[in-house]
């Protein structure tokens, strides 16, 4: 089954049947595989006695039952025995919780623990996470044989040259190095054809030693009430000198034994020399509490999972707590402290035939040794289906007809070998154990990340659990690593942060679907609402930019463009795709969305896109305007690219674009590469090809925005513009910053209405707010301003209006340098056409310059109401505006990367919409990329 398979889908071929290799193929499966996971279902044998209930009661039982009750309860006393079971316990419980929650939320394949955290966490986490899993069950493992090793050698073995003890008839192992290698070596083959032969013998071999662990701690119960009082010897290398008694008293029942046990007497542990504590003993008994995980291990074995794993690991929880709260309340009731303090295997001494604890501790280090070999190698071939390491773990892939992965199984196998070199295991037994809580903390955050994002597919059939118990586990987990060791707890999270990063950059994005998606979104959703439009001020404005894209083949330097001018603020690529819904049998958008997103992720721009379907491009424009946005993230400038005569060029030419959201395995390799080149976009229209808008409604898409309270910009000749180029000439040349950084020429007036008076209005100012938006960019540091300040040469203002714009300049906090031009030649050509006009009728002039100006006025007094639109219709010239363009060019040495013009509202007459545009058309011909800017809202302020 795929994770993207519907849910209907996946019910109707979860049967055997033929049609569930499409699900197979879908999930990325070759063919040559198909038929073998088909017959995989059947392998499925477990159910929850045989693959949940012994696996995890052998692992967590192991030797600890058997060795470490007397120490714990001699040590800690009776008192803080039960209150360290009830904390270690309730740890557990919290992660058990978090584990039934995820094993019961839908299917659950091969993996265990790795499958939850991967599938919940994503790749990364729960990629490294399944690494450390699989090192700690290896090592583990290569424990536990060692562990029984020493056990059979400190029975069966002869005594090291050296050695004081007195040589046994049953002693007759020969002893050293190579020899106990020899020995680990066999018993780990043992395991190893266990657990090569398959699961269910694995099962099958696990109940037998399940059975005899049972008889052992059966006859423990019965001998504490069996056996009455005896002096037990206690073993040589307990006695500290020879002034230390070298035997010790099991009373039976006895009530002053039991007083004299309750209370905690800390002292030397005989088997290290190191002296105990709360802390030393809780690690201790802790590690045999560890094993929880044995049995979600086994999922990609059971029948269902999902009903197993909940039952299953409580039941075994439950019962080994009883069974541990039993044993320390009867050691305590019968046994002298001195004996518990003095000999960790009392329990074979007191028992109706010492030899059956024996068996016990050989057989459940036998159980521990298989149970973390077969967990190992279930990890590792869940980590190589995934392909999280691409074809470094394609060995492990391989499994037999009945869906053994005997290749995992090998390669742990010969990695537990590997660690048996070493020897003695002491300096990583407690990084194991850490390794383990590592694991354990990571669930519980999946589970708590699950239950946070309020996904509504996150619906678990298991209801006993909160966020609270999640969070208790994770602490819990945490707490317990520092205080086992804080060395191993910083170097293990070190490593897992390394395994994270380099499967990050190295491995292959999944389609799992991503937690972190949906916590964004539960967050964003929260904070949007918070978000009120009410509270807005102009001191904390920012372009929130809506930028209307034909084909982005030919608009990708104005797009990047856009992206440093937004300064951190909206941005959304909009589009129009002419046509009607009706008669569609589907919506043509959708399958255009992955395309634009690979775009986004190709130039490295951070934008939302939207698109829409509408009749006529003014009418998207208008719905995207509209609908654009969330509550305070509203787009508040709209750019519209030039409309002229000029071929658009295609500048994704020959380019693949690989998006970042979709897994390596979404580019076919069997395709042609020309085919890949984002075929998705169609090509740019050509030279004799009509434009799907004509010029009248063009500048109505302008005016409406105008309307809606939007600025507005229009863009031209970025097809020239050439980021790299032009950011190049202010970066570091040999370790010195260039001076010769580019320029930003900023054109605060209103060239196509010259009459008007001063500078200082709501459009200049937004012009001068971009422009500083645009030089706080980082990639823009080095870029300088330049202010040009249009004057005549007689006018007596000319100093008191530079000193104002600087002064102004200085307030606003904008660093530009301001340049005068004078433009009386210019103006005079504008003022000719007008005397031209009105020859021959003074006084009828200048009554039309009182209606102007009286009509200016008042405009000048509405410019807040967006529904008024001023009268500029006055008579310019094509030679006027040729003279003005002309200026422009003049001025501009050295060549400024982008200018900034002042745009005029339309007209308030339809009829002029088209002189409206040649005008625009004429003043920025030729001048290179180029924002033609009106705004119409306040942007900048000194209140701060």
């Amino acid at each position: 089954m795929s994770e993207k398979s519907p849910l209907l889908h996946y019910r109707l071929t979860t049967s055997t049947c033929p049609e569930q290799k499409d699900v197979f193929k879908h999930s990325g499966a070759k063919a040559g595989r198909d038929g073998r996971r088909l017959k995989e279902k059947p392998a499925r044998k477990l159910g929850v006695v045989f693959g949940v209930v012994v696996p995890t009661l052998l692992s967590m039982f192991s030797v600890v039952v058997f060795l470490r009750i007397g120490f714990v309860v001699g040590q800690a006393g009776l008192y803080q025995s039960f209150a360290m079971f009830l904390v270690a316990y309730l740890i557990i419980t919290m992660t058990v919780l978090s584990v039934c929650a995820i094993s019961t939320n839908g299917a659950l394949d091969a993996g265990g623990a790795y499958y939850m955290i991967s599938r919940a966490l994503g790749p990364e986490f729960g990629g490294s996470i399944g690494i450390m899993f699989f090192f700690a069950n290896v090592c583990g493992s290569a424990l536990y044989v060692l562990g029984l090793v020493e056990a059979i050698m400190s029975s069966f073995g002869v005594p090291e040259e050296g050695a004081a003890a007195v040589t046994g008839l049953h002693q007759v192992l020969p002893s050293g190095y190579w020899w106990s290698l020899l020995y680990g070596t066999v018993l780990l083959f043992l395991c190893f054809v266990v657990c090569l032969v398959g699961a269910h013998i694995y099962a099958k071999a696990a109940f037998i030693i399940f059975l005899i662990v049972t008889t052992v701690l059966t006859s423990i119960f019965i001998s504490f009430f069996i056996v009455g009082p005896i002096v037990v010897i206690l073993p040589d290398r307990s006695v500290l000198n020879s002034t230390s008694l070298s035997t010790a008293n099991y009373s039976g029942f006895q009530l002053h034994t039991l007083e004299g046990n309750l209370l905690p007497h800390y002292t030397v542990d005989y088997t290290t020399g190191a002296m105990m504590n709360f802390a030393s003993v809780f690690a201790v008994m802790f590690n045999g509490c560890t094993g929880i995980m044995a049995g979600s291990n086994m999922s990609g074995d059971l029948k269902n999972p999902s009903y197993s794993i909940p039952r299953g690991t409580l039941a075994a929880v439950l019962t080994t707590f009883i069974t541990y709260n039993l044993l320390s309340l009867l050691a305590a009731w019968s046994c002298d402290r001195h004996l518990l303090q003095r000999d960790y295997s009392f329990l074979g001494d007191i028992n109706i035939w010492p030899p059956l604890v024996t068996i016990g501790v050989y057989s459940s280090t036998v159980s521990a040794a298989m149970s973390n070999l077969i967990g190992a190698s279930r990890i590792l071939y869940a980590l190589s289906k995934d392909n999280l390491f691409g074809g470094v773990l394609a060995l492990a892939r391989k499994t037999s007809q009945s869906g053994n992965p005997w290749a995992s199984v090998l390669i742990s196998w010969l990695l537990v070998q590997m660690v048996l070199f070493a020897g003695k295991l002491n300096t990583i037994a407690g990084i194991v154990t850490i390794f383990f809580l590592l694991v354990y903390a990571a669930v519980n955050l999946a589970c708590l990340a699950l239950e946070w994002a309020s996904a509504p597919n996150f619906r678990p059939t298991f209801r006993c659990f909160t966020w609270h118990t999640c969070t208790l586990g994770i602490i819990g987990c945490l707490v317990m690593m520092f205080l086992i060791n804080a060395i191993y707890a910083f170097a293990s999270m070190a490593f897992m942060l390394v395994l994270l990063m380099l499967i990050q950059y190295l491995g292959p994005i999944s389609n799992w679907g991503y937690i972190s998606q949906a916590l964004i979104f539960h967050q964003v959703r929260k904070y949007l609402l918070r978000l009120d439009v009410r509270k807005d001020h102009v001191k904390f404005w920012r372009p929130q930019v809506l930028l209307m894209v034909a084909n982005p083949r030919s608009c990708t330097g104005l797009m990047t463009f856009i992206n440093d001018l937004k300064k951190s603020g909206l941005y959304v690529l909009g589009h129009v795709k002419l046509g009607l819904l009706d008669g569609l049998p589907s919506d043509p958008l959708q399958s255009s969305y992955d395309s634009w997103l690979s775009l986004v992720d190709h130039l490295n721009i951070k934008a939302f896109v939207n698109l829409t379907l509408a009749d006529s491009v003014r009418h998207g424009v208008q719905n995207l305007l509209f609908i654009t946005g969330f509550g305070g993230m509203r787009p508040n400038t709209l750019v519209l690219g030039f409309y002229d005569d000029c071929a658009p060029e295609d500048q994704l030419q020959g380019k693949i674009l690989l998006p970042e959201g979709h897994s390596l395995d979404a580019v076919n390799p069997s395709v042609d590469p020309r085919e890949q080149q984002s075929p998705f976009f169609p090509n740019v229209r050509g030279a004799e090809e009509p434009k799907d808008l004509q010029g009248e409604e063009y500048v109505s898409v302008i005016a409406d925005a105008v309307k809606m309270g939007k600025n507005v910009t229009l863009a031209r000749y970025f097809d020239q513009f050439n980021r790299e180029e032009v950011l190049g000439s202010g970066r570091k040349i040999r370790g010195h910053r260039s001076t010769t950084g580019p320029f930003v020429d900023v054109w605060p007036l209103n060239l196509l209405q010259p009459d008007s008076r001063g500078y200082v209005d709501i459009c200049s100012l937004f012009l001068l707010q971009l422009a500083s938006v645009l030089q706080e960019n980082r990639a823009w540091s080095q870029a300088r301003l330049r202010l040009f300040l249009c004057v005549e040469a007689g006018c007596s203002l000319k100093q008191e209006e530079e000193m104002k714009l600087r002064v102004m300049l200085k307030e606003l906090r904008i660093s530009a340098r301001v340049q005068m031009v004078v433009w009386d030649e210019v103006v005079a050509l504008h003022w000719q056409r007008q005397g031209g006009m009105e020859r021959g009728n003074l006084e009828e002039s200048a009554q039309n310059e009182e209606r102007r100006e009286k009509q200016e006025e008042e405009e000048a007094e509405k410019e807040d109401d967006i529904q008024q639109f001023p009268s500029n219709a006055a008579q310019l010239t094509d030679e006027y505006v040729f003279a003005v363009n002309n200026l422009i060019r003049k001025h501009g040495a050295p060549h400024p990367a982008v200018r900034f013009l002042y745009l005029p509202r339309p007209p308030a007459d339809t009829s002029l919409y088209y002189a409206y545009l040649h005008h625009v058309d004429l003043l920025s011909r030729d001048l290179g990329p180029t924002l033609l800017i009106h705004g119409v809202t306040p942007v900048v302020t000194t209140d701060f």
